[in-house]
C-alpha cells in the first residue's frame, strides 16, 4: 500500500478545457515532506447565481467523494473492461485517475437551486485518495476533517465561507506512522479533533506511542489501529494505542499475518462525551483483508465484535479503560458465524443529554443494535436492544426479517436523545445462498426514550427469535417510529453513510443549531472494492417531529431531474471526469449567516 501512495503521487491529471461559466481559485500549501499540496475551487457562475436569487441565507450540504476509476475494479474483472484505459466505452471511458473533491450542494429548502452542485474543490496531487468519512455533524468554526482510506492522509478544510473553500492543512502517513488507513473523526468543543486510524503502523513491527508504550504491528492496513489527536490544521498532537497489553481473544480475533499478541483493536466509530471525560470507538475489521483487498476474506474473525472506551481527562493521551466484547444474539450460527449478531461492530454513538450516560453500538455483518447505560463504568455491559430484520420487513413486502449481513452504517442519536437514526444497505444477493434475493435498504428511526431513560435498570434485551424479526417485548425496547426505502425493490443498494441537519433558520435571518432535526442526508456508497458500490447517488429525507421518515423529492438532480443528486454524470464543473462515489456529507452555513 505504501507503494501504491508513492506511485499515484506521481500522476498527473488532465487539465480540463478554461470554462467561462466557472470561476476556478488555486490554494497551496507545503506538506510535512516539503511539496505542495493543493485545492482548487470551481464555482458554477450561473449555478451559485440561481442559488443565491431569492436573497435568502444560504444552507449547504458538503460531500466528500472519490474519482470512479480503475482502481474500484475487483481484480478478476479487469479483464472484462470494454476498450483501453485510454478510451472505450463504459467502464474503460472512466478508468484513468481523475481528482477526488468536496462538492458544495445547495441544500436551503425551498431555494430555486435546491439540489444544485455550486462548486467542487478538487484536491492535489494525490489521486484515488478514496474518500471516506468526515465528522458526524459540523458546528460553528469547526475544521472539517476528511480522510482518505487508501492513502492515509487527512484532509483539513476551512468552509467559514462557502461556498468556497480553503485548505488548512493535511496530515500525511509519515506523520502517523503508528496507524492507517483513517476513517472517522470527532471535533471537540475545542476545535481539535480525535480521528480512529483502523489500520496498523506503517511499517511492520514494534511501534512506540506518544504514550511511550510499545505494540508489535503487522503492517499497513493491518492491526493494530489506533486514535490521532488532531490539531484544527490537522497537525498530529498525540497517537494512542487501541491495542491492549496483553491483546484480545485469541479465538475471536484473527490477523493476518498473525502477530505474537492477538489484537481486535482496528477502530472505525467514534464519539466522546466531553462532559463524561469519555470516549468511546468501534471495532470494525482488520481493513486490508476487508476493504483494500478485493478478495472474499479468509476468515469470519476478522470482523470484529469490539467495543472500547478511553478515558480521555488528558485530551492529549487518550487512556484505553475497557475492551468489551458484544454478544452473540438468537440468530447466532457456529456454522455461519460471519452473520453472527456481533460480528463488525462497525459504528457507535454516544447520548448527549447530562442525565444519560449510555451509548448505542451497531453491527455491520451482524445487523444488529446494541447498547449500554454507562460508558463510564470500568467494564460497560452492552446488551441487543434491536435487530436490523425488524425494521426491514418494512422496506419492501419482499425483503425476509432477517437482519443478518444487512450492511447497516451510519447510526446516530437526535441532538434531544428521543431517536436512534439507521441507514442500512440491505443484503447482497446470494448471500445465505444461491437462492437468496437480498434485502432492500433504506433508513429507519427509533424511538428510544424509554431506554436512555431507564438508566442502568434497563431490562431490554433481544434474546429470541421473535424479538429478533417484530422488535423486544420489554417495555422500554427501542420501538420503531419510521421507515422508508432507497432504491425500492432494488437489494443491497440502500444507503451507508449519512448526517442529520442540525441547523434552522430563525426570524432574524441567521441560522442557529437545533435539537430536533427535521431532515437526513444520505449517500448510496460504501468502497467499489469490496462490491458493495450502491447507485452513487445523495438522498435528502424528511423527519418528522414523531420520527418518520420519508424521502424529499423535490431534492432532484440537475441533470437528469431525479430524485436524488447523482454522482454518475459525465461533467462537473472540475470538467469532463465521469462517474464519482460521494461517501459522505455533511450540514453547513458560512460564518456570515451563524448565529
Amino acid at each position: 500500500m505504501a507503494a501504491l501512495a508513492v506511485a499515484v503521487s506521481a500522476v498527473t491529471l488532465p487539465v480540463p478545457d478554461a470554462n467561462a461559466d466557472v470561476d476556478v481559485s488555486t490554494q497551496s500549501l507545503k506538506g510535512a515532506d516539503g511539496k505542495d499540496y493543493t485545492i482548487t475551487n470551481h464555482v458554477d457562475k450561473s449555478a451559485l447565481e440561481k442559488s443565491t436569487s431569492d436573497g435568502k441565507p444560504k444552507e449547504w450540504l458538503v460531500v466528500w467523494a472519490g474519482d470512479e476509476n480503475i482502481a474500484d475494479t475487483v481484480v478478476p474483472d479487469v479483464r472484462n473492461l470494454p476498450g483501453s484505459l485510454a478510451g472505450g466505452t463504459g467502464k474503460a471511458a472512466n478508468a484513468l485517475p481523475g481528482p477526488d473533491f468536496l462538492a458544495v450542494i445547495d441544500a436551503t429548502k425551498g431555494s430555486p437551486g435546491y439540489g444544485q452542485v455550486v462548486n467542487t474543490i478538487t484536491v492535489g496531487p494525490l489521486v484515488e485518495n478514496e474518500p471516506h468519512h468526515m465528522q458526524y455533524v459540523w458546528h460553528k468554526g469547526d475544521t472539517i476533517y476528511a480522510g482518505s482510506l487508501f492513502l492515509g492522509a487527512t484532509y483539513a478544510f476551512d468552509v467559514s465561507a462557502l461556498p468556497n473553500v480553503k485548505l488548512k492543512g493535511i496530515s500525511l502517513p509519515t506523520q502517523t506512522l503508528g496507524g492507517s488507513v483513517p476513517d472517522a473523526y470527532w471535533t471537540l468543543k475545542d476545535g481539535t479533533a480525535y480521528a480512529t486510524y483502523m489500520g496498523g503502523p506503517v511499517v511492520p513491527g514494534p511501534y512506540r506511542y506518544s504514550d511511550g508504550s510499545v505494540h508489535l504491528g503487522n503492517g499497513f492496513a493491518g492491526s493494530p489501529g489506533e486514535v490521532v489527536r488532531f490539531d484544527q490544521n490537522a497537525q498530529v498532537l498525540s497517537e494512542s494505542p487501541a491495542a491492549t497489553p496483553g491483546g484480545d481473544n485469541a479465538k475471536l480475533c484473527d490477523n493476518l499475518p498473525r502477530i505474537g499478541t492477538p489484537t481486535c483493536a482496528n477502530p472505525h466509530g467514534i464519539q466522546a462525551r466531553e462532559d463524561l471525560n469519555t470516549l468511546v470507538t468501534s471495532d470494525y475489521a482488520e481493513p486490508r483483508n476487508i476493504i483494500l483487498d478485493p478478495v472474499k476474506a479468509p476468515s469470519p474473525y476478522l470482523r470484529r465484535p469490539t467495543v472500547r472506551t478511553w478515558d480521555i481527562s488528558d485530551r492529549n493521551h487518550p487512556k484505553l479503560k475497557s475492551v468489551s466484547y458484544l454478544p452473540d444474539g438468537p440468530r447466532a450460527n457456529p456454522k455461519d458465524p460471519l452473520h453472527n449478531e456481533s460480528r463488525a461492530a462497525m459504528e457507535t454513538t454516544v447520548t448527549n443529554l447530562p442525565g444519560h450516560k449510555g451509548a448505542f453500538a451497531q453491527t455491520m455483518q451482524g445487523g444488529a443494535v446494541f447498547y449500554t447505560p454507562d460508558i463510564t463504568a470500568p467494564e460497560p455491559h452492552w446488551r441487543q436492544v434491536f435487530d436490523d430484520g425488524a425494521a426491514s420487513v418494512n422496506f419492501d413486502p419482499a425483503n425476509d426479517a432477517n437482519g443478518g449481513s444487512s450492511n447497516g452504517g451510519w447510526m446516530q442519536t437526535s441532538p434531544d436523545d428521543r431517536f436512534l437514526y439507521r441507514a442500512i444497505q440491505g443484503r447482497a444477493p446470494g448471500t445465505f445462498g444461491k437462492d437468496d434475493p437480498g434485502t432492500t435498504g433504506g433508513v429507519y428511526t427509533l424511538d428510544v426514550q424509554k431506554l436512555v431513560n431507564a438508566g442502568d435498570d434497563y431490562q431490554c434485551n433481544i434474546d429470541t427469535i421473535e424479538e429478533s424479526e417484530q422488535g423486544g417485548t420489554e417495555s422500554d425496547c427501542p420501538t420503531l417510529a419510521g421507515t422508508t426505502p432507497i432504491n425500492p425493490g432494488i437489494a443491497a443498494a440502500g444507503p451507508h453513510w449519512g448526517a442529520y441537519d442540525n441547523f434552522t433558520l430563525g426570524p432574524d435571518g441567521k441560522y442557529g443549531e437545533t435539537q430536533t432535526p427535521g431532515r437526513l442526508a444520505v449517500s448510496n456508497y460504501f468502497v467499489a472494492r469490496t462490491g458493495n458500490d450502491g447507485d452513487h447517488k445523495v438522498n435528502m429525507v424528511n423527519l418528522g417531529p414523531d420520527g418518520k421518515v420519508s424521502v424529499d423529492d423535490t431534492f432532484r438532480d440537475e441533470v437528469t431531474g431525479e430524485v436524488g443528486i447523482n454522482f454518475n454524470r459525465r461533467s462537473w464543473p472540475h470538467g469532463e471526469f465521469g462517474n464519482a462515489k460521494p461517501h459522505s456529507e455533511l450540514f453547513v452555513v458560512s460564518e456570515e449567516h451563524l448565529k
